[in-house]
């Protein structure tokens, strides 16, 4: 009879304890949700500052910036003057001979000038200044590339850190599941098979964790590679991720990607520098000139020379209409092009929109319904059987039910910030 009340007792204190540990993960979780802020306010927002100074691919695409920019006035310049020196031998091939008993030898020394057709070097030049305008753009696209990776690599890493902190509360409650089912056995209420299922589950609960962890390792390495860290540096550890709201409508959105998109505003300005290439190569059917100029020094007792030079250069019509085809094809491309890249980020916009919205309700569905519902079935079904009035089957498909809600939820939310960050990305605003 003391055998029996001990074991009773201690299934109660083990119940209580059960009651307890999801008691303070409920209030935990509700001040976490309630916690209105904004995921760049601490730990996010640190990272996306260390990726704009750190990551490879933005540095190198500021750099060809850069580079860019110095091509406008190369392309517009004058071409290299050509200074030339000359000995005109007479009587002998060596240098210098007949210099002084001859006025036909002469030392000269002349300079050579190439003067393109007027208005080619200002196209050129307007050319090369709507092509670097659009490496100008294609920082930006990088950066928010890199950006919405590290957001969404951060997002999921979140996911698995709070799926990992579930499993370990849950694997203390399963413990206390463990802990009335032998109390039962022992006082001949349950079966040795409620036991085995118990620790089944615990086995299953630890697989599930060694495998959240090996998605951590990977993304660990992912998120150091976006920053530039070295692998072997410390483990990044994420903030508990809170919803954000998006307000912009979807027409908003589309026509923000229109104005504000790095992909399209990349392709727009190489639309107008194949514009001043279709015109250079019209404008290259004018000739371009040449002019010369020596000055020829002969002997002490003769008269020195002087020439001035003046050459046309007369284009090849057939090279020249083959390159102002090529230009209008080159062209007619960069519009094509143009089009593509605006179906295409109109189409990813549409469907991470679609994304955020649908997690958005899912989310609403999980935190005013099924979690509450699903954590109250649980304590219900606990205390059912510790009085004996429920299966252990029962038991452990409402502890189940908790479990996986919950992992759902944080899988759900993680997607949910992840299609705001692609959003953000592709219409270059930020959801507060």
């Amino acid at each position: 009879m003391k055998i029996r009340r001990a074991a009773w007792s201690s299934q109660f204190l083990a119940f209580a304890f059960a009651v307890q540990i999801f008691s303070q993960a409920r209030v935990s979780a509700q001040e976490s949700g309630s916690a209105i802020k904004p995921y760049e306010a601490a730990a996010l927002r640190d990272l996306l500052t260390e990726a704009e100074q750190n990551n490879p691919a933005i540095q190198a695409a500021k750099s060809g910036y850069r580079a860019a920019r110095n091509v406008p006035k190369s392309a517009g310049a004058l071409p290299d003057t050509h200074v030339q020196v000359q000995s005109f031998s007479v009587g002998s091939p060596k240098p210098f001979a007949g210099y002084t008993n001859s006025d036909f030898a002469y030392i000269g020394v002349g300079v050579s000038q190439d003067i393109p057709y007027p208005g080619k070097r200002r196209l050129r030049s307007e050319a090369a200044q709507e092509e670097a305008e659009a490496h100008g753009a294609d920082i930006e696209s990088a950066r928010r590339h890199v950006l919405q990776q590290l957001k969404a690599d951060y997002f999921r890493l979140a996911y698995l850190q709070k799926a990992d902190e579930v499993l370990q509360r849950d694997k203390q409650v399963l413990n206390v599941i463990e802990e009335v089912a032998e109390a039962r056995y022992r006082t001949g209420g349950g079966s040795q098979q409620d036991v085995l299922k118990a620790q089944l589950q615990k086995t299953k609960l630890l697989q599930e964790v060694i495998t959240n962890r090996q998605g951590e390792g990977r993304l660990q390495a992912d998120l150091k590679q976006l920053l530039n860290r070295p692998q072997s540096s410390a483990r990044i550890v994420t903030e508990p991720l809170s919803r954000r709201k998006l307000t912009l409508s979807a027409t908003e959105l589309h026509d923000l990607t229109l104005r504000q998109n790095p992909e399209v505003r990349f392709q727009q300005e190489m639309i107008k520098s194949t514009g001043s290439q279709v015109r250079l190569a019209q404008k290259e059917f004018r000739p371009d000139f040449n002019v010369q100029y020596m000055y020829q020094n002969t002997g002490p007792d003769y008269r020195d020379y002087y020439m001035l030079t003046f050459g046309i250069n007369l284009p090849n019509r057939g090279r020249r209409r083959a390159e102002l085809a090529e230009a209008e094809e080159k062209q007619q491309q960069a519009k094509q092009v143009l089009q593509d890249r605006i179906q295409r980020q109109l189409g990813d916009l549409e469907q991470a929109y679609i994304i955020a919205q649908t997690s958005g309700e899912q989310l609403d569905i999980y935190t005013q319904g099924l979690l509450p519902q699903a954590e109250a079935t649980f304590r219900s079904a606990l205390a059912a059987y510790q009085a004996n009035r429920q299966d252990f089957q029962t038991l452990v498909s409402a502890f189940l039910d908790v479990l996986n809600l919950e992992i759902d939820y944080q899988r759900q939310l993680s997607g949910h910030e992840s299609a705001l960050a692609q959003i953000e990305a592709i219409a270059g605003v930020t959801v507060p």
